[in-house]
């Protein structure tokens, strides 16, 4: 049985979407969502703090980079410290020393990574922290809830069952099922009014499982936004467009932000934006950096490679990064790299952060120009673009 949102907790003075541009020859859009803690201009990435920090960097150093908002994770939070000491220190927003807008997810796909620890019913989920102290943990929509009303992040995740790839057509729509479900209850047991609460799509690479699930959640609520889970957890890149674009473009409302959950390549962050999508996270450019990886325009620099040894250049020149900017050449980040100085995933990760903010604004830019298509195609040109054709896989299990 659905409820109206009069029924339980009213977010819309809090959170609206204001859509101001739409590119007349794709289907991306530019748009500004509202929440207390500050304004986000779409479309926008999303730097993620899996444990309240962006590892290596300092909150000031990532709201100079130009983060609009963070993300933390909702799962590894609530296992250590604990939700009850973070709302003790009233808030993620405090703790963490971040004043701008926070997104928390449900921890949903951290809990079904641990697979054969995990046992799923109707009314919730039993899993084992492996990660942690071995322990078992019950969660339901509702306690799921209660822990995110309890970290106070500024938008938050329905708990949702998250299918890998390749899945049955059963266990997807299963995994709709469940999540559906699970919607409506946590629907129900969200009251924190300055806090957003999403729903989640669904589906697999089935586009009519797609459609259901979106059906589904706008029966049940007029949730402020969505997420788009059960993309980048092993399909081929070409494989998830085949249902992201007609998805986004065609049967997700139009005025509320859509977010796809963990993604970070930058081509793939491109092409969602033409099909429609607003909002993106992903532990790679961090992840990757302290793995002394460098995104660039010419493609992935992996700075432990000898051919950088006498390169005296910028890691990329088209980049005004503090990094590229500032005089730091591939030589002496492969110096850093291969001596393991902490500095080397400091100043990468500084640059791989600031390039995915610095793409969505330049797409942002195009965008309200009505030149989105023309972004597009010069972004395609570059060798960088053959990243965008590697096989997509989640990273977002945690920093």
């Amino acid at each position: 049985m659905s409820i109206s949102s009069s029924d339980t907790c009213d977010s819309s003075k809090w959170f609206t979407y204001d859509l101001i541009a739409e590119d007349p020859t794709t289907h991306a859009r530019a748009g500004v969502f509202h929440t207390p803690h500050g304004d986000i201009p779409t479309p926008i990435f999303m730097p993620v703090g899996t444990k309240a920090a962006i590892k290596g960097l300092l909150p000031q150093t990532v709201n100079d980079l130009g983060a609009k908002i963070i993300l933390a994770n909702t799962y590894h939070l609530a296992m250590r410290p604990g939700e009850d000491l973070i709302a003790e220190a009233g808030g993620l927003h405090s703790f963490m020393h971040w004043n701008k807008p926070i997104l928390t997810d449900s921890g949903g796909f951290q809990v079904f990574s641990h697979s054969e620890f995990v046992k799923l019913s109707d009314e919730g989920v039993r899993f084992k922290v492996v990660d942690y102290d071995g322990s078992y943990v019950f969660w339901t929509p509702e306690k799921n809830m209660e822990i995110a009303q309890k970290l106070g992040a500024d938008i938050v995740m329905q708990l949702d069952q998250c299918p890998g790839y390749p899945a049955s057509d059963a266990y997807v729509r299963r995994a709709v099922d469940l999540s559906s479900a699970w919607a409506q209850r946590c629907f129900e047991a969200h009251t924190k009014k300055d806090q957003a609460l999403f729903g989640i799509v669904q589906g697999g690479m089935n586009l009519d499982l797609r459609k259901l699930s979106i059906e589904r959640l706008e029966s049940i609520a007029d949730f402020p936004g969505y997420g788009i889970g059960g993309y980048s957890v092993g399909e081929d890149h070409e494989t998830m467009f085949e249902s992201l674009a007609p998805l986004v473009s065609e049967y997700m409302p139009r005025h509320k932000p859509r977010y796809l959950m963990g993604v970070g390549n930058p081509t793939t962050l491109v092409r969602a934006v033409a099909c429609g999508v607003d909002m993106f996270d992903c532990v790679l450019p961090t992840r990757t950096a302290r793995m002394g990886t460098a995104f660039s325009h010419e493609g992935r620099l992996n700075l432990k490679n000898a051919a950088h040894i006498h390169a005296h250049v910028p890691l990329d020149e088209l980049c005004t990064c503090p990094v590229c900017s500032e005089g730091y050449t591939r030589s002496y980040l492969n110096h850093l790299v291969r001596q393991h100085e902490m500095n080397a995933a400091i100043l990468l990760s500084m640059h791989n952060i600031y390039f995915l903010l610095d793409c969505m604004r330049q797409a942002r830019q195009a965008i309200i120009e009505g030149r989105y298509k023309a972004f597009l195609d010069t972004w395609m040109q570059y060798p960088t673009a053959q990243d965008g054709r590697m096989q997509n896989y989640r990273m977002n299990h945690g920093e």
